[in-house]
């Protein structure tokens, strides 16, 4: 196992994840002093709802979107568990989506007939909110209605778990996933990077061992995925299912497939021009990551962007995985997804 030095935390809040239980209703008290517990990575308590690991306070918003979410048909939603790519896919989608709205590459656009482009000025998780993190967080009753449409959102939340009239409505879904042991190394530093200064780095192998027994935030991560990847067997024109390692080796075809699906399929004469490799550009990993909103600015919930912007790499789990931690991660995702036919 090559040696690779953690980057310090970053001096952010993890407020999101400690709010005053007075904020939390009579109904999410009562099902929450029912519900198994457990310490999680922040050293605060994670309980297991629905089949599936929540911080105290995330439980309310999940009530609140579940209970009250309306859907359209025309939303679009992206689904990931957590550090599956979420970012990167939230850029694309929207790029997709507005391609035509917007400059996809104003430094050779010299017409200047379409406004300048938003991933320039807003981080991803601006433009595509997220239901449980931003729209419910605080309120049963947001309001939607300056949402354009197609309404594009996002959740972190098992497919058992989403709101009904998201299931039910004819709205598109896409879902990305990701191999586990990368997905597991990526959380890993995510999650160090959100501690306070004033703590010590979680040790990998300690969260090795709750990542394996699925007591992380929005795990079992094998179930999370199986939840999906069924439900897009049986409807496939609703959910399209995505794994991060197709996106990174074959990004054209996916985005072609992407767009295809969402009904924003690209013309003949769009797959002959730039269109694509604009957009590839715009929405690349290294170009996201070097736009000052970036590199400077914070997400209203206090987490710097540049959290969300490490290297993005398939198999950097071969930098810090030993060989047993290996093992243990393909023996679980064997028996879990081996008789699917999933493989990674």
């Amino acid at each position: 196992m090559a040696a690779e030095k953690l980057e310090a935390p970053a001096s952010v809040s993890i407020e999101i994840f400690e709010k005053y239980d007075e904020e939390l209703s009579q109904e999410c008290h009562n099902i929450i002093a029912a519900l198994p517990s457990e310490s999680d990575w922040f050293s605060v308590q994670l309980y297991r709802y629905q089949g599936f690991w929540y911080q105290k306070r995330l439980i309310q918003p999940i009530l609140n979107c579940q209970k009250h979410f309306q859907a359209h048909d025309t939303d679009i939603f992206i689904a990931t568990p957590l550090k599956c790519g979420t970012t990167w896919l939230k850029a694309l989608t929207f790029t997709i989506i507005n391609r035509k709205k917007y400059n996809l590459n104003p430094n050779l656009d010299t017409t200047q007939t379409n406004a300048p482009h938003p991933l320039l000025t807003a981080n991803p998780h601006v433009l595509v909110p997220n239901l449980e993190f931003d729209l419910y967080f605080n309120t049963n009753n947001p309001d939607l209605s300056s949402f354009p449409s197609p309404r594009l959102l996002s959740s972190h939340l098992p497919y058992a778990s989403l709101p009904e009239p998201a299931k039910q409505s004819r709205c598109k879904m896409v879902f990305l996933c990701r191999n586990p042991k990368d997905v597991f190394v990526s959380f890993w530093h995510f999650t160090n990077r959100l501690r306070p200064d004033i703590q010590e780095f979680n040790t990998i192998e300690y969260l090795f061992e709750k990542f394996c027994r699925g007591v992380n935030y929005f795990g079992p991560f094998w179930d999370h995925v199986l939840g999906y990847y069924k439900e897009s067997l049986e409807r496939p024109e609703k959910i399209m299912f995505l794994k991060y390692e197709e996106l990174k080796s074959e990004p054209v075809r996916v985005l072609k497939d992407l767009g295809k699906f969402l009904g924003y399929g690209f013309s003949e004469e769009e797959e002959n021009g730039n269109v694509i490799d604009d957009i590839l550009r715009l929405c690349s990993f290294e170009n996201l990551k070097n736009l000052e909103v970036n590199k400077s600015e914070k997400l209203p919930a206090g987490v710097e962007n540049k959290t969300y912007f490490r290297r993005g790499e398939v198999g950097d789990w071969k930098n810090f995985l030993t060989i047993d931690m290996m093992k243990q991660i393909d023996a679980i995702t064997e028996e879990k997804f081996g008789k699917h036919d999933l493989k990674f």
